[in-house]
């Protein structure tokens, strides 16, 4: 009796185990809503020391730990007007890296004088190779691929920031 009990558990089990494992696999399709830009301040940028205006950029401002870690992740695009401007909690050495972000970057490391210090200049999406800033920051600017040549930008040039 006790061998009978033995062998219908086991087969109840198998059956369960067969049951189980041919579900049907059902996948949530989630729907995100697309990251809309949001004019937070501006942002010039200048020949030298003020010499003349090479541009003049609308921002959104990254200065919360989340906000700095997030930055343009997930988004599609910026428009080549509009620019991340990150405010860091320290001057030190930073790095970023594109890890999940979809489009190319020229990212603008400034100093606590608001003067560029350097910049990596067409950052890969999604690549998660460290991009350092060469120098100690305090800021960092985030726009489109190829704006930073365009402009030619060189370390040494100001940058002014206000925000709305």
């Amino acid at each position: 009796m006790a061998t009978s009990l033995k062998y219908s558990l086991a087969l109840l089990s198998a059956f369960l185990c067969v049951f189980i494992s041919c579900k049907e696999n059902t996948k949530k399709v989630v729907k995100t809503t697309p990251i809309v830009f949001t004019k937070e301040g501006t942002v010039t940028i200048y020949k030298g020391e003020k010499d003349s205006v090479l541009t003049k950029l609308d921002i959104e401002f990254a200065e919360t730990e989340y906000e700095t870690q997030t930055g343009l992740m997930y988004r599609e695009s910026i428009e080549n007007n509009q620019g991340m401007f990150f405010i860091l909690p320290n001057v030190a050495m930073h790095s970023f890296y594109m890890k999940n972000t979809q489009f190319a970057l020229d990212i603008i490391y400034i100093d606590e004088n608001l003067k560029i210090a350097s910049f990596q200049e067409n950052a890969k999406p999604l690549d998660e190779t460290s991009l350092p800033s060469r120098v100690p920051v305090k800021y960092v600017l985030e726009v489109n691929a190829g704006l930073a040549e365009k402009w030619l930008l060189e370390v040494g040039d100001t940058v002014e920031f206000q925000k709305n």
